[in-house]
């Protein structure tokens, strides 16, 4: 198999799987998923309690003795603590190690412990993170991208009729991410006073990697930059990273105002969009109760990506379409492997051409039908979460020949 390519079906008895910690939607969507597919599976919650280390490793061996399971499955290392124990742990029970990140690694993975990359399966939602992921000494490491519930979001579910809308958009501004990551940064005068501009040219390069990007851009600052101790230096290259997607989904976002957009988000949009310029704030949705209902509601649903993704695609490229229905969303290089443009989806390439699309579309409801249908079909064949489980145990039974029971 080659080392970014989607693994295979998995064969043969699927192997038992103890999912860590429910504080990460995806989650539940495993969950489901692994029942739907009768995958023996138990979900050991620590998310809504703080657990001191002997009784988390009482947990884990009474739960391995008695679960017996094959692999602990996590999402962006959810559970597993900064100083290596259940690293450590995990080795010593011969249970490998699942975690399937649906954000940047490059981001998380620094800071955990005496990893075991032996032992371990890392999983990126993003192709182009694969060599940086490798970078950290681990082996194991493959492309699995989102996927969507098609149960949950499917056609026919009812919206409330505030969420009706020609045009809207779900996502954070970032405004709030982006202060509070700085101040956990506290960088010093000279990259606090380029943040902007840093911000502003590194969203418009094609570099992934903040330090990649200042030793190229800006050399002087990259002293300072690796002087900041680990937690402070990631935080700074999250702010950068938040920032710059701030800035891009503001310019994004901008150009369906002349068409009223709802927008859906956190108060910081409240911050950023002009005043009077016809579009509607809603506050946060919830992914759960409210989303499948909220797609449908829209004739255009107008996403554009965060740029911790460069290269990979969001959630809702996946769930839109479930619902049945059409989504406008901007061009990334992986979602040629996983749709096929302007055939199962509507993309724009540049920023520039978001308008005449939205307009386009807008007035053309015979095809947003046929590739909101191509789209769910698409879905419906490849990419649900049934097919993303079946990828994650095809895998583990790869990456660990031997070790399913």
């Amino acid at each position: 198999m080659m080392d970014d390519a989607l693994p295979l079906r998995h064969r043969g008895r699927a192997p038992r799987l103890l999912l860590l910690t429910s504080a990460y939607f995806l989650l539940g969507e495993l969950k489901a998923a692994c029942q739907r597919l009768d995958v023996p599976h138990l979900l050991l919650d620590f998310a809504s309690r703080s657990v001191d280390r002997d009784l988390f490793v009482k947990t884990i061996r009474e739960t391995a003795a008695s679960f017996k399971p094959d692999a602990i499955v996590t999402v962006n290392h959810l559970g597993v603590d900064h100083e290596g124990v259940l690293y450590a742990l995990a080795g010593e029970l011969r249970l490998p190690l699942v975690s399937w990140f649906v954000d940047n690694p490059e981001f998380i993975l620094p800071l955990y412990q005496r990893p075991d990359p032996q032992n371990t399966l890392i999983l990126t939602w993003d192709a182009d993170s694969l060599e940086a992921v490798r970078g950290y000494g681990f082996t194991n490491v493959f492309w699995l991208p989102l996927g969507a519930d098609p149960e949950r979001f499917r056609p026919g579910r009812e919206g409330r009729p505030e969420w009706r809308s020609r045009v809207s958009f779900v996502g954070n501004s970032m405004v709030a991410k982006t202060v509070s990551r700085l101040n956990a940064a506290a960088p010093g005068e000279a990259l606090l006073s380029a943040f902007v501009d840093l911000a502003r040219a590194f969203g418009q390069s094609g570099e992934r990697s903040v330090a990649a990007f200042l030793a190229a851009a800006r050399p002087d600052l990259l002293p300072e930059f690796d002087a900041l101790p680990l937690l402070r230096r990631v935080a700074f290259a999250t702010a950068l990273v938040w920032h710059s997607t701030l800035e891009y989904r503001l310019g994004c976002v901008a150009k369906t105002l002349p068409f009223g957009p709802l927008i859906a988000g956190d108060p910081g949009w409240s911050q950023i969009l002009p005043a009077g310029s016809g579009h509607r704030l809603h506050k946060e949705l919830s992914y759960y109760d409210d989303l499948p209902g909220f797609y449908p509601a829209s004739e255009v649903n107008f996403n554009c990506t965060s740029l911790q993704m460069k290269g990979a695609v969001n959630q809702r490229v996946f769930d839109v379409p479930a619902s049945g229905a059409f989504l406008l969303t901007d061009h990334r290089r992986q979602i040629e492997r996983l749709f096929e443009p302007d055939v199962e989806i509507a993309l724009y390439r540049n920023p520039d051409e978001i308008s005449g699309l939205t307009e386009r579309f807008l007035a053309d409801a015979g095809a947003r039908e046929r590739i909101a249908r191509a789209g769910r079909a698409r879905v419906l064949a490849e990419h649900t979460y049934e097919h993303r489980l079946s990828a994650l145990m095809a895998a583990i039974q790869q990456s660990f020949p031997g070790r399913v029971r």
